[in-house]
């Protein structure tokens, strides 16, 4: 197959890249460094694509931005599929410029949807937990030394995918991606495009370049391995389930490769692999300061991904245990301190 990647130079886009290269798949990705310009360094995107030139995969690039439809319709080759990658990616971000966040994740995600369209190829995108927004702090919570915990025994097995989205908070991030989930999903039944809509959670695994404003998972890895304090937002018990991107990309192949209808799933390692923010830095071992500020906007106390559909659809689970990633993600940090010191030294206007 030709499988394009949106995104393809950043965190999953990347991975994504490397797995179908790794599978013999022919992959262009499409690129328009605009993380290197918001940490205001080159060396995130750089890193990515000299990696991907080292493994001698098939992967070539095009640099171009998915909010430029001409662009995309003249430039972009056929493919056979398309893994939607692409995206504003922070709620803080969104809380700024509001704008942009909805150019690049609603408008970006119906110009690659019109493209999926003209040449009839199937999509899978990454939406995200925060389509069901404030909904999800309705769920009564248990306080527990290290976490909270749903007190309502109905989600045991966490937020499923009819979950309620409307009437609530979102954040601009929130409802950008939920206006593309919508968008994606009427594709598949308006023009009958092939779709797969992944509600995203905790995504995290080696490359994962985070900052204090997205990333959580690895901005605690680099930051305790480096020593620079942490701030914690809230009191630090607010509970998500991770996922390795290595377990994402096997979701991504499943659907892209194997012919499975048009579906909406929450994509995450559901309640099996869970993590409160004070549980992660107990697991990194971490000795760094910490400090702690007011609750960031629309967050929420607990998500935890129902996974069965996705299970059931694509007849995929998570692999990768927390303990295990969480090492592998150390190792890297590790071996790679001088870019993620770099990094970490970024403050994001």
């Amino acid at each position: 197959m030709h499988i394009l990647v949106t995104g393809g130079a950043g965190f999953v886009g990347s991975h994504l890249a490397e797995h179908f290269g790794r599978l013999g798949h022919k992959v262009t990705i499409i690129d328009n460094f605009s993380r290197n310009k918001m940490l205001g360094v080159g060396i995130e995107s750089r890193h990515n694509l000299d990696y991907l030139k080292k493994q001698g995969l098939p992967v070539s690039l095009l640099e171009g931005d998915v909010r430029d439809f001409e662009f995309l319709r003249k430039n972009v080759p056929d493919v056979d599929a398309i893994a939607h990658t692409a995206a504003q990616v922070a709620v803080t971000s969104s809380l700024k410029n509001p704008r942009e966040d909805f150019e690049v994740n609603a408008l970006g995600t119906f110009n690659v949807l019109e493209l999926a369209r003209l040449s009839d190829c199937a999509v899978a995108l990454c939406s995200t937990n925060k389509v069901y927004g404030e909904n999800v702090n309705s769920i009564p919570v248990a306080e527990k030394t290290t976490r909270y915990e749903f007190a309502d025994e109905r989600y045991r097995e966490g937020i499923s995918e009819g979950f309620p989205i409307d009437n609530c908070g979102h954040s601009p991030y929130g409802c950008s991606k939920t206006s593309a989930d919508l968008y994606a999903q009427d594709y598949a039944h308006t023009y009958g495009l092939r779709t797969a809509v992944f509600r995203m959670s905790c995504i995290y695994g080696e490359r994962q370049l985070g900052i204090e404003d997205q990333g959580w998972v690895a901005w605690f890895a680099i930051a305790s391995q480096l020593g620079i304090p942490i701030t914690i937002y809230g009191d630090g018990k607010q509970v998500r389930d991770v996922l390795h991107v290595s377990d994402l990309t096997r979701a991504f192949e499943l659907f892209l490769t194997k012919k499975v209808p048009s579906c909406v799933l929450n994509i995450g390692g559901g309640p099996s692999n869970t993590l409160s923010l004070l549980e992660l830095l107990t697991l990194l071992k971490a000795k760094t300061k910490m400090r702690y500020d007011k609750w960031r906007a629309a967050d929420q106390k607990v998500y935890i991904s129902d996974i069965r559909e996705a299970k059931k659809a694509l007849g995929w689970s998570p692999e990768v245990s927390p303990s295990e990633g969480i090492a592998r993600l150390s190792r890297w940090v590790s071996d790679n301190s001088d870019i993620c010191r770099t990094i970490a030294q970024v403050k994001v206007a």
